[in-house]
């Protein structure tokens, strides 16, 4: 047979991955849609030996209308709302985990007691003890885990790893960065966020939900949080829940927290959901080095060389100068890529990880710290005072 004629032949594999929690909106949307759907539209993940990765999802949860309804939608045909018989079942190999934060390490023990792969959302655990507790726990049993870290394979912070990497800042001094947006109370018009979020009784507030984000984002880019000073604030104390009754809101809305890094360079980054944007994204962060500046959000990069920074006068008296806009001082970064979504790019790195067994690092152990950084910075308010950040390991 000449060579033109050889036909290549390619085996699928499939991995069964039990999904828990896709009926709520990001379990639903980023992690069941936006990857594990989409790697089947592209006919499975190519893992580079002949060899396609087909993921096989079974819905879990305890809304059965709701799964079942799910199910039908996309074509699927495996659903339980018995998470035991499901983690009973060997031919589970992956247990994703998107519950609500109060019902996910209990969770997370009885999958990795069972032998399967886990990969789940954050925060992982109610506090630091528990979040080091499953990471001992997985590494005793030899399954591969994984944290969700999407923030640091959105396309703008791709771009501002990539200046830091090459060395654009020279020495980094601060990261100042800006998140939230207003989430509607319930009343007279519907709020976009689930309410157990604004229930400390439910695992919900914003510290809890963001300073495991801030610490990932800090820590890859820029350097291990050494410090954290944090003040809370619950500023729309009365919300209205999805059945339109009122509930005192117990969750703190928006924390304002400084951050000391490895390094001697200091963040400041206020989160709110008690905020309304006047900025070009939902989150931004700006970084200022000796060289240059960056200004990064989700998809949108753009720089100040120090050759190329104006020398403003502060002038209170005298109005700018006509056409003169300090955005327009700053310079495009371009993509120089195709960036695909962030939720399926760390889960086919994830999958990598599980079959071929390739490097993977943001473990249990990488989602402790950021439990430790929303358990340090809650007790920082409460005190009214800097705490030190010690380093975790098992």
């Amino acid at each position: 047979m000449c060579a033109q004629e050889r036909t290549t032949f390619v085996t699928r594999r499939t991995v069964r991955i039990a999904m828990n929690g896709v009926t709520g909106r990001m379990g639903y949307r980023q992690h069941l849609v936006r990857s594990v759907l989409a790697l089947r539209e592209q006919g499975g993940l190519d893992l580079g030996d002949g060899t396609t990765l087909w993921p096989e999802p079974v819905l879990v949860g305890r809304r059965e209308h709701a799964l079942r309804a799910l199910a039908e939608r996309h074509g699927l045909t495996e659903w339980s709302t018995d998470l035991d018989a499901v983690l009973a079942d060997d031919s589970v190999d992956v247990y994703f985990d998107a519950q609500v934060t109060s019902a996910r390490a209990d969770a997370l023990t009885k999958a990795i007691a069972a032998g399967k792969h886990v990969y789940t959302e954050k925060p992982t655990a109610a506090d630091l003890a528990g979040a080091l507790e499953l990471a001992r726990l997985a590494e005793e049993q030899g399954v591969r885990h994984g944290v969700v870290q999407d923030k640091l394979f959105l396309p703008g912070l791709r771009k501002l790893k990539r200046l830091v990497d090459g060395g654009f800042f020279g020495e980094i001094l601060s990261v100042r960065g800006e998140f939230g947006y207003w989430v509607f109370e319930g009343d007279w018009q519907d709020a976009q966020r689930p309410s157990w979020n604004y229930r400390a009784e439910d695992g919900g507030g914003i510290v809890v939900d963001m300073f495991p984000h801030w610490e990932y984002v800090l820590h890859e880019l820029f350097g291990r949080v050494t410090s954290v000073t944090a003040q809370v604030a619950t500023h729309v104390p009365r919300r209205w829940d999805e059945a339109g009754k009122p509930y005192e809101a117990t969750a703190d809305d928006a924390a304002y927290g400084i951050f000391g890094l490895e390094g001697g360079a200091v963040a400041q980054i206020n989160s709110s959901w008690a905020v309304r944007v006047h900025r070009d994204e939902l989150v931004e962060f700006q970084v200022d080095g000796t060289h240059g500046s960056a200004v990064a959000g989700l998809r949108g990069c753009r720089i100040q060389h120090r050759a190329a920074t104006p020398k403003p006068v502060w002038n209170p008296d005298l109005p700018l100068s006509a056409g003169e806009s300090f955005r327009d001082q700053w310079q495009e970064v371009p993509d120089n890529a195709v960036f695909d979504n962030g939720f399926k790019a760390q889960w086919e790195l994830f999958l990598r990880h599980v079959a071929l067994g390739e490097p993977y690092h943001w473990d249990l152990l990488a989602g402790a710290r950021g439990v430790q950084l929303a358990e340090l910075g809650l007790r920082s308010a409460a005190e009214g005072r800097r705490l030190e950040v010690p380093e975790v390991s098992l």
